[in-house]
């Protein structure tokens, strides 16, 4: 675990991530994180977006379970 101090940038407020924690998060200047609230009232920083998450995993029981359909249509 880090310590993490709060920071003023212009009229907000915002955190460093140390260059290390970037790297393991595999993110960069410009890159979105999504910060969410976890159970027990903690919060996860993620490069990755749950909601795009279950809708492409949605998608893809649609695609499989409907594979000759869309075989069809790509002709």
């Amino acid at each position: 675990m880090s310590a993490l101090k709060l920071t003023q940038i212009g009229n907000s407020v915002g955190i460093i991530l140390p260059k290390e924690v970037l790297a393991s998060m595999n993110v960069g200047k410009g890159d979105t994180i999504y910060l969410t609230q976890a159970a027990g009232g903690g919060f996860t920083l993620t490069p990755y977006d749950e909601e795009f998450e279950r809708q492409m995993e949605a998608a893809r029981r649609i695609m499989k379970k409907r594979r000759n359909v869309l075989r069809e249509l790509a002709k």
